[in-house]
């Protein structure tokens, strides 16, 4: 598989800082192309939100460059996501720790995935989200939040869902839980695009404008990459966006190999 990667994120129309941290990771090796993307959204209520998302994407950026090229000798995808689920597992106690130290609240959501040529992993912490869009478009991941939780056991409606007050509380998040169960799940790489992004991201863009501004027939390259995220980016600011805005979009094409002769 090859892949194009494209990342932006904007502090929005409200807060100062930008909480948001984001990756891309991109190499070769003998196994194909190899891709690493996050997103982690800094409590936007919690103080020093940015630093726990930082702190996250900066321990995963050590881990890709020096962790890695150990774990490709054998680059089973079900113990690569197993040991992300125990650093993150690490990091809610470490900044968890940290924040009873300095008497502080911080956490951070957290939605990541690794292509390994045809294969992938995701790790997910929190309401980032990952998405995949290819004739249609699919969420891969589920929402810890206390609306996801409410619609799963049929005591909430998607339209009492959507003026809830509540539809920002985390079940859990990197930092500020006693306890961290990350959700795991593998799966084969399809040529299309796959979509990282912040709530602040989705809030305030439906589902039907994600896929046509984003489908594969119209992502081509990096340049139209680029444009479709900032006019979404910007859409969601002039619909009053109060978040800061991050979105991560992964391009996978059939890498095309020259016959031989």
């Amino acid at each position: 598989m090859h892949f194009t990667a494209t990342a932006d994120t904007d502090v929005g129309t409200v807060k100062t800082r930008n909480q948001d941290s984001i990756l891309i990771r991109h190499a070769a090796s003998p196994l194909g192309e190899i891709l690493m993307a996050l997103v982690c959204d800094g409590m936007g209520g919690l103080e020093k939100g940015e630093l726990a998302s930082a702190t996250v994407v900066r321990e995963f950026r050590r881990w890709f460059d020096e962790e890695l090229p150990f774990e490709l000798e054998h680059a089973d995808m079900q113990v690569i996501g197993r040991k992300w689920a125990l650093l993150l597992k690490k990091l809610n106690g470490q900044i968890g720790a940290y924040g009873a130290r300095t008497h502080t609240m911080l956490g951070t959501t957290f939605t990541g995935v690794l292509f390994v040529d045809t294969r992938y992993v995701v790790v997910h912490v929190g309401d980032t989200r990952l998405y995949q869009i290819g004739n249609d478009l699919k969420q891969l991941t589920t929402d810890q939040t206390y609306i996801a939780r409410e619609l799963s056991r049929g005591r909430m409606t998607e339209k009492q869902a959507r003026t809830d007050k509540r539809r920002n509380m985390l079940l859990q998040c990197v930092g500020a839980s006693a306890t961290l169960e990350p959700e795991i799940h593998w799966g084969h790489t399809e040529p299309g695009i796959y979509l990282l992004c912040s709530d602040g991201f989705r809030h305030e863009i439906s589902e039907f404008e994600m896929y046509e501004q984003l489908n594969p027939g119209k992502l081509t390259d990096q340049a139209s990459m680029h444009r479709a995220a900032a006019g979404l980016m910007e859409l969601a600011k002039q619909r009053k966006e109060r978040d800061n805005i991050s979105v991560v979009l992964v391009r996978v094409e059939q890498e095309q190999k020259e016959w031989q002769r």
